[in-house]
C-alpha cells in the first residue's frame, strides 16, 4: 500500500490547540463495525456501551520533560528531545539544527555539556560530561514535550492534562491520548458498573509518531519502544478471553504493546518492539479499541485501518470532520467497536 491511501485533508480549526476543561465532556464516535455504522456519543457514554465483565485496558507510562533546549559550541541553537536514557549519563535523542550534527559535536544544555558519541539512524546517542544525571537535568530544565502540531510553547496546563489521571512509570515522550478522556469519577463509574481494569507499560517513544519517509509503506521502520506486561495481568486477560468477555484497549500504545505479546494466547512481556500494524495485519489480542483521531500519512492512522478498513476508517473521518469533532492528541474519541 502507498503513503498516499492514507491521506486525508483535515481544516486547520478542528486541530484541538488545548485541552476541554473536564477531561471526560469529549465527545465519542462509536464506530461499529459489523453493522456498519456510526454513532455519535459521549465520553461518558462508555459507561453505557460496555457490558459488566469487560475488561479496559490502560497504558501507565508517563511524560517526561523530554524536550531540552541548547547551543552548539558554534553558538547555533539546538534542541534535544531524549527518546531513551539509557544510565545517568548517556541517553538517546533527536536532535533539531540548522546544521548538521557530527560526532564529538558539543553540546550545551543550561551550562552543562553534552558530547554526541554516535549516530543511529536518525537519532544520536549523547553522554552528559557534567556531574549532574540526565534524569536530573530533565527534572530542573526539561520541557513537557507537547506535539508541534499545537503550534504553540508548552503552558502550565500541560504539565498535567498532557499526562493520564493514572499515569505512574515515567518514561514516556508523548501521551498515551486515549487515556487522557479518563477523569477519575468516569473511572469510578465504570467500576461501579463492573468494567475491569488492567495496566501495563509502553513507554510511547518515536515509534508511534515519527513520519513515514516511504512512498511504500512495507518499507517503513519503526523505531524500537519499551513495553512491560507482567504474569498477572497476562493470567486475567487470557482469562477474560476465554470466558467470552471483549478486551478493550486504551489506544494505539496498548494495541502495540498488547498484540507484541501475543503468541498463541498473552505471554509476559519486558523488552523492546518494533512491531508495525498496517492494513493485512491480524490482530490477536484485542476485542476494541478506543484511540483519538490520528494524523494523515500516520502509522497510527493506518494501525487503526488494519483494525476495520481503510475506506471505514476515511469514511469515518468523513463523518466526523462534517460533524466538526476535533482532532489530535486533546481532541475526541472514536470507539472501533468489532461488534
Amino acid at each position: 500500500m502507498q503513503l498516499t491511501d492514507f491521506d486525508y485533508i483535515l481544516p486547520d480549526e478542528l486541530i484541538a490547540k488545548y485541552p476541554l476543561e473536564q477531561r471526560s465532556a469529549s465527545r465519542m464516535l462509536h464506530y461499529k463495525y459489523c453493522q456498519n455504522k456510526i454513532y455519535h456519543k459521549q465520553t461518558v457514554d462508555l459507561v453505557d456501551v460496555l457490558a459488566p465483565g469487560e475488561v479496559l485496558v490502560f497504558n501507565n507510562t508517563k511524560v517526561i520533560p523530554a524536550r531540552l533546549f541548547g547551543e552548539k559550541s558554534t553558538g547555533g541553537k539546538v534542541e534535544l528531545l531524549v527518546e531513551k536514557i539509557f544510565d545517568n549519563n548517556r541517553a538517546r535523542v533527536m536532535i533539531k539544527s540548522n546544521r548538521a550534527i557530527n560526532q564529538d559535536q558539543q553540546i550545551f544544555l543550561h551550562g552543562y555539556k553534552v558530547v554526541v558519541i554516535r549516530k543511529e539512524q536518525d537519532l544520536f546517542i549523547i553522554e552528559l560530561e557534567d556531574d549532574i544525571s540526565i534524569s536530573k537535568l530533565l527534572d530542573e530544565y526539561g520541557h513537557v514535550p507537547i506535539p508541534p502540531y499545537l503550534n504553540r510553547k508548552q503552558q502550565e496546563l500541560d504539565l498535567t492534562r498532557y499526562q493520564t489521571v493514572y499515569a505512574s512509570c515515567p518514561g514516556a515522550i508523548a501521551a498515551p491520548t486515549a487515556g487522557l478522556h479518563f477523569d477519575q469519577r468516569l473511572l469510578n463509574r465504570l467500576q461501579k458498573k463492573g468494567i475491569k481494569f488492567e495496566y501495563l507499560t509502553l513507554h510511547v517513544g518515536l515509534g508511534t509518531f515519527v513520519p513515514v519517509k516511504v512512498n511504500n509503506i512495507a518499507e517503513h521502520a519503526m523505531h524500537k519502544e519499551y513495553i512491560e506486561l507482567n504474569e498477572e495481568v497476562c493470567f486475567r486477560l487470557n482469562k477474560i478471553k476465554t470466558e467470552g468477555k471483549r478486551l478493550i484497549a486504551v489506544g494505539t500504545t496498548v494495541t502495540r504493546a498488547l498484540e507484541s505479546a501475543y503468541t498463541n494466547k498473552l505471554t509476559a512481556f519486558h523488552g523492546e518492539t518494533d512491531i508495525f500494524i498496517y492494513p493485512g495485519y491480524e490482530f490477536k489480542a484485542i476485542d476494541c479499541l478506543l484511540t483519538n483521531f490520528h494524523l494523515p500519512k500516520s502509522t497510527l492512522l493506518m494501525l487503526i485501518s488494519a483494525f476495520v478498513g481503510r475506506e471505514n476508517i476515511l469514511k469515518t473521518y468523513q463523518e466526523a470532520i462534517a460533524n466538526k469533532y476535533r482532532f489530535f492528541s486533546y481532541g475526541d474519541l472514536m470507539y472501533l467497536d468489532q461488534s
